[in-house]
């Protein structure tokens, strides 16, 4: 099949409406085995104003026209142009609707790029985000052009007695030769990149919700074959989600039906589609033998967010992609809302900005840095990213905290209101939280424009004799690659003033500079600001920045000892945690910074003693403590040391203080991981969530500190779900790689679960991320396993993505060995799927931070990627940019 490989850059400031407003879709597809008939009836008008000779132009991608019709007429060739890549087509009608009948084929089960109309395992599957539709038929491909579809699916009944469309089902019937139908009406107006088409031989698990108005909504979830009991979770997960749109934004759904498709081969998590949520079988299949307790949470996040989509993608799409984190970015916010309400607050949090500095943060460093509404792209693909999505996510927190729950929700009820059926800009839903909360957000929306991380610096000084403590703030953004502006931006700062028994204090307070105070927000809106607090009896700890109430990257010059004690009485306890994990970033970072072998400790004492009080102290939530005892990333501390980093070192490092937590607590953590029995009965509860998390964390450090695998291989042996299981089998792949008790494991491991390819992709996981050098022959050996497969973006995801993005000591060989595999699995995957080639590809961006060998190394790298011929658009443009 083509591929449009032209790489041309589309700019925002470009935009326009089309000539011609698309009325409806009438499209009949008719699957075959090796092909699929797409006949496309398309009803459009001409937009007031165009002028009369202006052609109508459509996107193709790798197709070929078999015919086409206008008002009932076949065309003439010289009333229209065809290539695989657009269809342009002149002498239209000057006034009043027309029709425009289009016919070709495509071959499903060609389609590796799984983008488009693509078979899987014999399941016929669509992906139109962002622009696959134009690989099924000519059309205006893009967000902006709204209208109702109504589809007709035709295939043979025993090979695909399933078929689904998007919106409800109005009629099926039987046709000759052992072949059936089924007709959907969509009648709410939507994109293109929303349609979607199922068919295939499929199981079910169905259901019911009743929403606030008491309609009867149909609940579908369609699996592969003898996996339907498999989603029962997600099932619940789906009710809780409509319940919590409900209640939270009044939110209710519109269809009779809804059902979610669960499917091996697909690029990405899921795909929100009006009424056919189509997802990664991932985030759908679990039972508690198969799947861990992330694995629950991540079944139960994804659902919440494609079914949050229905208001805030579909029934409100985007206008353009530039305006990508409007739907992304809103509704990541809104799952994350989600999930804190249904498990614990704090620990949710935690988990996102852990997400947010691993993911976004290094992004926003890089050569890959873009603002969250970019102005221009070359492959819109690969602008699904962390800035777009995280950061995007931020930015609407940052606008609840400015306006508080009443406004906020008063806010989006107004956007609701004002943009249902349209596709919306960055400037509709700002100017909604203007009205609703009266303020000027005119500043605010420099988050969207500026691309970078600002940092804020935070200054105190205590005047005993005036009993006043004085707080200096400033804010400063360093210009990027992507070369935005550098003004300083609304940054909300929630904070406290802590005394000496753990609560918040309460001051007069004066504000000079560019920044308000509102109660315990400071809103700074210019480069720097003074807040002085008067009447106090003794020096406060000032605690600042809680729940992290914007992404900034935080300069806080505050001592040790004021950090422990923040870290011990800080009634936020966001921010209890974030004090120990800066102070253990930052001895980590530092220690990586000294030479090996200087004799002195990753970690002081008093830090880790501060650490195993946290984790030992049974009146703290066990999920909290295992959030606290989760050191920072060895990607995390490459990216604080900045430069000339060495992986084997900060290892070498990590590992260090691992064992030395151990050894220190060592009574703690074998009284931690063995309490809590393993035949323990299961259940995905946040409680039961937070016991277990806290529990192998506690193994993790006992095998850290004593050297020995028996405790791990115990539990491995005695587990009774795949949490423990796997915590254990993780400690005994790592630690105790090439060990008798890790070889046993992980062909027990095998064995057991060989016919799972959801459970097969954790152990092609796990020995792709052990952190030894030889884990590059490792992979090699598992890119050879009959298992393997290149056309599975699981699979491919699994040894190669988390080789590259996870395992920094093989990755980061300094023979140059891992470039030089990943590079070859690059150039491989790249002639199958382009897109996740490209995210992969993303992992050499912090090329420039590493020593001069490796630099090198890295950069020669990226120039043979540049150089492969016929490299397709998706993967150059990464590797262009990253090379700049």
């Amino acid at each position: 099949m083509q591929r449009t490989e032209d790489g041309q850059i589309v700019k925002l400031a470009d935009y326009r409406p089309t000539d011609f407003v698309l009325l409806g879709v009438d499209m009949t597809l008719r699957l075959f085995e090796g092909h699929t008939d797409v006949m496309t009836v398309l009803a459009f008008e001409r937009r007031e104003g165009v002028a009369i000779d202006a052609p109508l132009g459509l996107d193709g991608d790798g197709l070929i026209l078999d015919s086409i019709a206008l008002d009932g007429e076949i065309l003439s060739p010289a009333r229209y142009d065809a290539t695989p890549d657009a269809l342009v087509v002149r002498e239209l009608p000057a006034n009043g609707p027309f029709e425009l009948r289009l016919e070709n084929r495509i071959a499903p089960e060609e389609n590796t790029e799984l983008m488009g109309l693509y078979r899987s395992n014999g399941i016929w599957c669509t992906q139109c985000e962002a622009e696959g539709f134009r690989r099924i038929t000519y059309f205006p491909d893009r967000p902006d052009v709204l209208a109702p579809y109504r589809v007709r699916i035709e295939a043979e009944k025993a090979v695909a007695p399933v078929l689904l469309s998007n919106g409800n089902p109005i009629e099926t019937g039987e046709l000759p030769e052992g072949r059936h139908y089924a007709v959907w009406d969509d009648p709410f107006k939507k994109p293109s990149y929303l349609f979607a088409v199922v068919a295939g031989d499929l199981d079910a698990l169905h259901d019911s919700f009743v929403t606030t108005s008491g309609r009867t909504v149909a609940l579908g979830v369609y699996t592969e074959k003898g996996r339907a009991p498999q989603a029962a979770y997600a099932m619940d997960a789906l009710k809780r989600s409509m319940a919590w749109d409900e209640r939270r934004f009044g939110r209710e759904y519109d269809l009779d039906v809804f059902n979610v498709v669960a499917i091996a081969d697909f690029n990405m998590g899921a795909m929100e589609n009006k009424g056919l949520n189509v997802f990664n079988h991932k985030y759908v299949l679990l039972d508690q033998d198969l799947a861990t307790d992330g694995d629950y949470a991540g079944v139960e996040t994804v659902i919440a967010h494609e079914y949050f989509h229905n208001w805030t993608g579909n029934r409100i799409t985007c206008r353009d992609w530039f305006q990508l984190c409007l739907k992304e970015g809103l509704t990541v916010y809104r799952d994350q809302e989600f999930s804190a309400d249904e498990r614990e607050r704090t620990v949710q949090r935690i988990a996102s900005v852990r997400r947010l500095k691993a993911h976004q943060f290094p992004e926003d460093q890089g050569p890959l840095q873009h603002p969250v509404r970019p102005a221009e792209y070359r492959e819109i693909n690969n602008f699904y990213t962390a800035t777009v999505y995280d950061k995007g996510a931020e930015v609407v927190r940052m606008i609840a905290t400015l306006l508080g729950e009443t406004d906020f929700r008063a806010g989006m009820d107004l956007y609701f209101e004002r943009h249902d059926g349209d596709a919306a800009t960055i400037e509709d839903f700002i100017a909604c939280f203007e009205e609703a909360g009266g303020l000027d957000l005119s500043q605010f929306s420099l988050w969207y424009a500026q691309a970078g991380t600002p940092t804020l610096t935070v200054t105190e000084s205590w005047d005993p004799e005036q009993r006043q403590h004085t707080v200096s703030l400033r804010q400063s953004l360093a210009r990027g690659a992507a070369g935005t502006g550098t003004e300083p931006m609304v940054v909300p700062v929630r904070f406290g003033l802590v005394g000496g028994n753990g609560e918040d204090r309460h001051a007069e307070s004066e504000v000079s500079g560019a920044a308000r105070l509102k109660g315990d927000l400071i809103v700074l809106s210019g480069g720097d600001a003074t807040i002085t607090f008067t009447g106090l009896s003794d020096r406060p700890y000032l605690s600042v920045l809680r729940d992290f109430s914007a992404p900034v990257m935080l300069d806080h010059e505050q001592s040790e000892a004021e950090r422990l004690a923040l870290g011990r009485l800080d009634p936020n306890l966001f921010n209890r945690w974030r004090a120990l994990d800066d102070l253990i970033a930052e001895g980590l970072t530092l220690a990586a910074r000294r030479p090996l072998g200087d004799g002195q400790p990753a970690l002081k004492d008093a830090i880790v003693d501060a650490l195993l009080a946290t984790a030992g102290d049974d009146e703290i939530d066990p999920a909290f403590r295992a959030q606290a005892l989760t050191l920072p990333a060895e990607t995390d501390i490459a990216r604080q040391l900045r430069d000339n980093v060495d992986p084997d070192r900060v290892h070498q490092v990590a590992d260090a203080a691992r064992a030395a937590i151990g050894t220190r607590g060592l009574a703690s953590f074998e009284r931690l991981s063995a309490e809590r029995a393993t035949t323990e009965p299961f259940s995905p509860d946040a409680a039961s969530v937070g016991r277990r998390a806290l529990a192998n964390a506690a193994l993790a450090y006992r095998c850290a500190a004593t050297g020995d695998p028996a405790a791990a291989l115990a539990q491995y042996q005695a587990a009774s779900n795949m949490t423990d299981r796997l915590g254990a089998l993780a400690i005994l792949a790592h630690r105790f790689s090439g060990d008798d008790a890790s070889r046993s494991a992980l062909d027990d491991f095998y064995r057991r679960f060989e016919h799972d390819d959801l459970v097969l992709d954790k152990w092609f996981a796990l020995q792709a991320t052990a952190p030894t050098h030889d884990a590059v022959e490792t992979v090699e050996r598992l890119a050879n396993h009959p298992r393997f497969t290149m056309r599975n973006p699981n699979r491919v995801r699994t040894v190669v993505g988390s080789f590259a993005a996870v395992n920094q000591v093989a990755f980061h060989r300094p023979d140059g060995a891992g470039y030089r595999w990943v590079a070859d699995k690059l150039a491989a995957l790249d002639r199958i799927n382009p897109q996740i080639a490209a995210r992969i590809a993303t992992t050499f961006r912090a090329w420039r931070s590493f020593e001069p060998g490796r630099r090198a190394k890295l950069k020669e790298t990226l120039r043979q990627i540049s150089e492969i011929k016929g490299l397709s658009k998706d993967l150059k443009d990464i590797v262009d940019r990253s090379r700049k």
